[in-house]
């Protein structure tokens, strides 16, 4: 059992779109993740999805509205929603999502992270 300090954690990489495991809860993963650009339509067949921006603003599309999300707020995203994120400046963000998922969901390209790193 040790506390853990975000930002600390997020200081240790630079990378976008690269999510690290900075946790474990049952059969989630606590995950952070920076941001920036626009990510690709996605969506998870099985998983509901967690965003909490810790910094920034993010905005994350649908097909029939967006949704921004500012410092301090969050939005769950429910299984089989597609979804794309859009970060138009650097956005640290904490992922709360079951450990089966991809962060590309059904798309899986240059940007799939498989094989996850903790931190």
């Amino acid at each position: 059992m040790e506390k853990v300090n975000i930002q600390e954690k997020l200081s240790l990489f630079q990378e976008y779109w690269s999510p690290k495991i900075a946790g474990e809860l049952n059969d989630s993963y606590v995950k952070l993740v920076k941001l920036k650009g626009e990510f690709v339509w996605h969506h998870h067949e099985h998983e509901d999805e967690m965003f909490l921006v810790v910094k920034g603003t993010l905005r994350i599309k649908f097909r029939d509205k967006d949704v921004v999300l500012q410092e301090g707020e969050f939005l769950i995203v429910p299984k089989g929603v597609e979804h794309m994120p859009v970060a138009d400046e650097e956005v640290h963000v904490l992922l709360l999502e079951p450990k089966t998922t991809l962060n590309t969901g059904n798309t899986v390209n240059e940007r799939t992270v498989s094989d996850l790193q903790s931190i």
